[in-house]
Order: C-alpha cells, then structure tokens, then sequence
C-alpha cells in the first residue's frame, strides 16, 4: 500500500520523499514526462488532420492549391506572433496552468473545424488552433528541465518532441476517419483527447524553478575539490536532513518541496536574481550563438519537411494513383514509423557521443538533417511506389536524429530563468518553417502544374540546414559549461 501511494505522487510530478540526489536519472519518476508526452501528442494529432482529409475538403469547397498551401502559413504566422510573449509568459507562471488552458483551446478549436460551415470559418479554426499550440511549447520545454537532469535530458526531450514531427498520426486519423466517415468526423471525434489531456496537466505538480540546475553544478564540483591522493580529505558537508545554506547544496541535502497545492508557481528560490524585462531577456537568449544556429537549422529542416509531407498524401493520390484513406495511411505510417526509429537511434548516438567528441549531439542531428534530405531528394525520383515509400521512411529516420540531439543541446545552453524564451525562439523558427513549406509547394505547383517538381524546391535549403546544425558545434561545450557555472553561483 506504501508503495502504491509513493507510485502515485511520483506520477504527478512529487519529488522523492528522501531528497533528489545527483547520481539519480530520472529523481521524479517518468510521471511528467508521459503527461507532457500526450500533450505533444494531442497537439500534432490535431495540428495535423487537415492534411490527410484536404483531398476531400478540396474537392467540397472546390479551392487551389496555392489556397490550401496558405492556411497553415496563416496559421503558423499567427503563432509565430505568440511564441515570444508565451515563452516571457512561462518563466515568470505556472506552466502546468497555462498548458491546462492551452489544451482545452486546443479541443475547442478543433471541434470548431468540424463545425464549420464554410472556408472562411474553417481557416479561422486552424488559425486559432496554430495560435494556442504555440502558447504551450515553451512552458513545456522549461518544465522538462526542472524535472530530469543532463543525463536524461536527451531522452525525454527527444521523445516529447519528437511529436512535433509525428504529424504521420494525425494525417492517417485523418484519412482513415475522412474516408469511412467524412472528413467533419475527423475532426468532431478528435477534439474528446484534448478535455483528457487537459485534466492530466491539471494535476501535474510544478518543480522548483533551476533546482535540477543547482544539483548539477554543485555535483559537478566535487571531483575538481577532490584532494591528491593520499592528502587528508575535506570535511564533508553535513549529513542528510541537516540544515544546509542555500548556496551550498552537496548530493542528496535537498529537501523535497513542502506539500502544497498541486497547482502555482513555487515561491522563488534563495538566491534567484531579479528577471529582465522582456525584451532585455529575448536579446540575453538571442546572444547565444549554439542556441541561434541549432534553431535555424531546425527551421530549415521544418521548412523542407513540413511543405514535403504536408502534401506527400495529395501527391500519392494524383500521381500513383492511390485511394485517400490509403495515401493517407501510408504517409502517416511512414511518419510514425520514420520518427520512431529515428529518435531511438539519435538518442543513443547522441548519448553515446556526448563528452567523447566535441558537440557530439550536435555531430549526430546536423548530419542526419543534411543525410536525411538528399535521401528524400533521391526518394522523390523514384516513380515506383514500393521505392518511394521506402526511400522516404529512411530519409525520415535519418533525418529524425536531430529531434533528441538538438533539442537536448537547447536546454543546456539556456540558464533555467530564461528556458521559457529559450524554447520560444525555437518554436518561432520552426513555425516560420511551417508556415511557408506548404505554401511554396502548394504556389510552385500551380505555377508549374506538377506538384512532384514543386517539392523539389526545397531539398537544397534542408541539406544547408544540416550544415548550420553542424556549425553550432564550436560554441556548445563553452556556452553549455557557462550555464552549469551560473547555476552553481546563484
């Protein structure tokens, strides 16, 4: 029975009873990372429906390509415009509040889609829908990193966002549903996971704000304190449940949160400084030089990715001839499936590579990004649909290895206070991706009258991506190092 109810607070996100210990992985249990893991899911299932019913949306409404291609640039403009304040937002209140009432938007404006009535109402939907995404992301980003320490960082960001890419789910709902049922049913059945997942984040308790950070930093210490051998040994630091000062925290001395409320932002710690005025803190979070170059280059891969799978679906029904509910299916298995593999494979590299070689997360993601689009490039020559489908499945899982690498390295070059920001100006970079993917597909289409041609303008701008990932590996170590340094000052 104990153990059962230690279980339970540990899934919502309590700490453990006798303090959190730097040699421990994963000290809050992975009860915060299935949560946020079913927000991100949630999201891309929803984000990304209209992808596997806009053959049949098309043909009711009876609009362009270069019509279709503008609604998630529409949508994805408008929640560029939100992802700064949204990130301001999360390190100043309780993230877990503000994911709750972004979720909820979340099924609202996806039940309104399948409500519509017409274009114009539909495209209103999808824009509010971009827009609440975009609140959440940088909240999550920052709780990650207050609850799983470096060891375990690359993990659990690399599964939680890799959602962000897992739009292969929401496309083959969306076919499946659209086909059987009618693509308003695709819509209506899955606004019920949205009231779910909210009720999940609800009840997520909220983590001391850089307190992982903290217990990094002092740990990290030790072995530079260490006396020769055969030298006396140091005193040691006092031993467990004695007072401790606040800027002094030796391994294991940290008391867990006091209970509480489950909901509200912790009180600051002892020593936390004053936080900058928002634009004071975007220009801190843009100075860092790994966090510009590892976000531009996931923006360029965004950008690529996003205008080639958006349309994958439509491609397979014009050109190979396929049925929508099986495009549909089949591009959102190749997604599924590609991202999956991907980020296993990214994880262990990087983890792997990590402290061996120099940037070595950033070595695994920028030559996956660069590998993985002249595969897609060759993919997209094919005409035989067994080779497609195959060349495109690898091209994504080479690709995906950037998804726990880079994502990972973000969170180890921006202090605890500004993680919020720092998450912000990632998301914003990959929504411009978003935004305009679709859309040059959807514009070089109807110029060219071949939709295969179309993507082929953006297979050279993902290969350069991969570079610029690359380039970022010359500043990591020393801006990581510098944030370890703060943590243990503060």
């Amino acid at each position: 029975m104990v153990k059962t109810v230690a279980r339970e607070r540990r899934r919502l996100g309590s700490p453990p009873p006798g303090g959190i210990s730097p040699a421990d992985p994963n000290p809050y249990g992975w009860g915060p990372f299935v949560v946020l893991f079913v927000v991100g899911m949630v999201d891309r299932i929803e984000a990304n429906l209209m992808s596997g019913v806009l053959p049949l949306i098309q043909a009711e409404w009876g609009f362009s390509d270069t019509v279709a291609g503008s609604i998630p640039t529409a949508a994805a403009l408008a929640a560029a415009a939100v992802a700064l304040p949204a990130g301001y937002l999360a390190d100043r209140h309780s993230r877990t509040r503000i994911i709750t009432v972004v979720v909820l938007c979340w099924a609202l404006a996806t039940l309104g889609s399948g409500l519509a009535t017409g274009l114009a109402a539909f495209y209103l939907m999808r824009v509010l829908l971009a827009v609440a995404e975009n609140v959440d992301n940088p909240a999550v980003g920052s709780l990650l990193a207050d609850f799983y320490p470096a060891a375990t960082r690359m993990q659990v960001y690399g599964w939680t966002r890799m959602t962000t890419y897992l739009g292969g789910v929401g496309t083959l709902l969306g076919g499946v549903i659209g086909q059987a049922l009618g693509w308003r049913a695709a819509f209506l059945v899955t606004a019920v996971p949205g009231a779910l997942a909210a009720l999940l984040v609800w009840r997520l308790r909220e983590p001391p704000r850089g307190q992982m950070d903290r217990i990094m930093a002092n740990a990290a210490t030790v072995p530079r304190q260490s006396p020769p051998p055969g030298a006396a040994e140091p005193p040691q630091a006092p031993p467990p449940g004695a007072a401790e000062p606040p800027q002094a925290l030796p391994p294991g001395a940290l008391e867990p949160p006091q209970a509480g409320p489950p909901q509200g932002d912790p009180a600051p710690l002892p020593g936390a400084t004053v936080k900058p005025p928002f634009r004071a803190e975007v220009r801190q979070v843009l100075a860092i030089r790994t966090l510009r170059l590892v976000a531009l280059g996931v923006m360029i891969l965004t950008l690529g990715l996003g205008g080639v799978y958006y349309w994958l679906p439509s491609l397979m029904v014009r050109v190979l001839g396929m049925g929508t509910g099986v495009a549909g299916g089949v591009s959102g298995g190749i997604g599924v499936v590609g991202v999956l593999a991907g980020t296993v494979i990214g994880s262990s590299l990087g983890k792997r590579l990590h402290g061996r070689v120099e940037g070595g997360r950033l070595l695994v993601g920028g030559s996956g990004i660069t590998v993985g689009s002249i595969v897609l490039g060759v993919a997209l020559l094919t005409d035989s649909p067994a080779l497609l489908v195959t060349l495109v499945l690898l091209a994504v899982t080479i690709s995906a290895t950037a998804i726990p690498t880079c994502t990972a390295c973000v969170a180890d070059v921006v202090a605890a206070g500004s993680r919020g920001v720092g998450f912000a100006v990632l998301q914003v970079l990959l929504t411009v991706g978003v935004a305009f993917g679709p859309l040059v597909v959807g514009v070089a289409s109807d110029a060219t009258g071949s939709l295969l041609v179309a993507m082929y303008a953006l297979i050279v701008p993902m290969v350069l991506g991969g570079l610029v990932v690359l380039a970022a590996r010359g500043s990591y170590e020393r801006e990581a190092a510098r944030v370890l340094a703060a943590a243990r000052d503060s």
